[in-house]
């Protein structure tokens, strides 16, 4: 690949817990959500008609901590929700917490009092275990979270279900429930990597091509709008844009049905929901060839909690780029280094430093001239999502390579 002036390219450095799941700057990662490969399965009403959907299901697990309505339909006192989860690889929890319980100035609404979470290392139906039961009591302060106990030794498991039930406050017997979402920490097995995203699909709002090659994957969706990005374990993160300019980013997982779910937000709106099946073709045109390097999308180089060191299952990663950057007739290459906004900008700014100089030392370690290549923090100055969200926050922890000619 021949290069006559500079090129911006998007890498995704996320900062992994062990195993592969991405890596908060400020505390331990939160292994369930969405952005991190969880994907909703399952949804029980116990034969009630609470009109509880997958869009419900995954705004549990979207990191965005703040309250929704679960049941569009209203429940009681007796009413019990249960969503089951898989996970992206078998995990050993030693905690879980709510954030956001906050109850609407409403006689017809409340938060859901009783949590219970389950596991299970055999399937989607069970048998689960509980590993951690609570009480919720309504939070005093914006940032106050609920720990829930947790229930014998640790275990591995591979599915939850998380089991809601009753009311903070009911004062009629039809009341609308309300919930935040589950934070999970523990550690994680190491991820395979998904090799389900070549093919089409269609579904509402969903007209969508893409072709994959190891990390990469090139695509296009709405007919004519390119899209390109990585994988990272069966999370594909992707950017495009339409003929016009307009942006989106795309959170999306191929489940074992082939179907493919995720998360789309388009020109700086809330992420939505964006599930399709899997199609003969799509109207979209031949996605390019993958590949990494200038002019790529990649999210996937992982670190250490709290670290510059990159994990060993990064390495098929690194070893793609080099070999895609080995081939650019470039006199220098910058990598800047981008985080999300948790912890203070100089924290994120000498991290965000320290791993884009990794990358730089990792490549060089694979042959690539070092003395034509620098590494430049940026923190979380330039995001290119929202930090409200894990879906936003996955996608600015980055870094951007240029390549001059």
């Amino acid at each position: 690949m021949k290069n006559t002036g500079w090129i911006a390219v998007v890498l995704g450095v996320l900062a992994l817990a062990s195993g592969g799941q991405a890596q908060e700057e400020v505390g331990r990662p939160d292994l369930m959500t969405f952005a991190q490969g969880v994907l909703p399965i399952t949804i029980d009403t116990g034969g009630a008609d609470l009109r509880t959907n997958m869009e419900h299901a995954t705004a549990a697990i979207d990191g965005r901590g703040t309250g929704l309505v679960m049941t569009p339909r209203p429940g009681g006192a007796d009413t019990v929700l249960g969503l089951v989860y898989a996970l992206p690889a078998p995990t050993r929890f030693d905690r879980f917490a709510v954030p956001g319980v906050a109850e609407t100035p409403s006689p017809s609404q409340t938060f859901f009092k009783n949590v219970r979470v389950l596991g299970s290392e055999v399937g989607a139906d069970g048998p689960f275990e509980i590993l951690a039961q609570g009480a919720l009591a309504t939070h005093t302060t914006p940032d106050e979270v609920s720990e829930l106990e947790m229930v014998g030794a640790a275990r591995e498991v591979s599915w939850i279900r998380l089991e809601l039930s009753g009311g903070i406050s009911i004062e009629r017997d039809a009341t609308f429930l309300e919930f935040s979402e589950l934070i999970g920490n523990g550690t994680q097995s190491g991820l395979d990597l998904s090799d389900r995203f070549t093919g089409s699909w269609r579904g509402r709002g969903v007209d969508l091509s893409l072709a994959q090659d190891g990390t990469a994957v090139t695509g296009c969706y709405d007919g004519d709008s390119p899209l390109s990005g990585t994988v990272d374990g069966v999370v594909l993160r992707a950017l495009g844009a339409n003929p016009v300019g307009i942006r989106s980013q795309f959170i999306l997982i191929v489940g074992e049905d082939g179907a493919v779910r995720g998360l789309r937000s388009t020109n700086g709106a809330p992420f939505r929901i964006y599930d399709g099946a899997a199609a003969a073709a799509s109207s979209c045109s031949e996605p390019a060839a993958p590949a990494l390097g200038c002019g790529a999308t990649i999210h996937g180089i992982g670190f250490g909690y709290d670290s510059d060191v990159i994990r060993p299952q990064s390495a098929p990663l690194v070893a793609a780029l080099h070999e895609s950057l080995a081939g650019v007739e470039a006199s220098r290459i910058e990598i800047r280094g981008h985080s999300s906004s948790e912890g203070s900008d100089s924290y994120n700014l000498d991290l965000s430093q320290r791993r884009a100089q990794s990358v730089v030392n990792a490549l060089a370690a694979l042959g690539l001239d070092a003395g034509k290549m620098t590494a430049l923090g940026r923190g979380e100055a330039e995001p290119i999502a929202s930090n409200e969200d894990e879906a936003g926050r996955s996608l600015n922890r980055r870094v951007e390579v240029i390549c001059g000619g």
